[in-house]
């Protein structure tokens, strides 16, 4: 499963609207506000910083001899819209998010995902040049999506 980084993109987009930061600044603040249970890298805030550059959310000054992010006009529009489609304060919402990734529960989950994932694969090279193997895969993922969504319904 590819790794995402759009909710920790969002989490730096909010600590720019409050102020221009330096990459090590963003880290600590994303740590504080999460009360210690998300421990930024440099290997997550770093990229997420370069997407966001990218994608022409945000603005590096590097004049001062350290390189300072501000958010621009399009991190600001991408905020408002985000607020449109959440409920909440996007700060209790991380907190809560990264207390999650730490338990047990979640752990478990992910150990059963990775398990998951690795089997699929395994029919997935199966069914490579076997139609009747792939229809078969093909309707056993369709109803474990099918129950999976009337779970999450429940």
């Amino acid at each position: 499963m590819r790794k995402r980084r759009g909710f920790v993109q969002m989490a730096i987009l909010h600590l720019l609207k409050e102020e221009a930061m330096h990459g090590y600044q963003i880290m600590k603040d994303l740590e504080e506000r999460s009360e210690g249970a998300y421990s930024a890298s440099a290997g997550t805030v770093y990229p997420a910083l370069q997407e966001l550059l990218e994608r022409n959310l945000i603005e590096l000054d590097a004049a001062s001899g350290k390189k300072v992010y501000s958010i621009n006009e399009n991190g600001q529009k991408r905020l408002q819209e985000a607020a449109k489609q959440r409920e909440g304060d996007f700060w209790i919402e991380w907190k809560e998010r990264m207390t999650w990734k730490n338990s047990e529960q979640a752990v478990q989950l992910r150990a059963a995902m990775d398990r998951w994932e690795k089997e699929l694969w395994k029919a997935v090279k199966q069914a490579r040049g076997n139609p009747e193997s792939a229809l078969e895969l093909t309707a056993f993922i369709e109803e474990m999506t099918d129950r999976l969504k009337k779970n999450s319904v429940k």
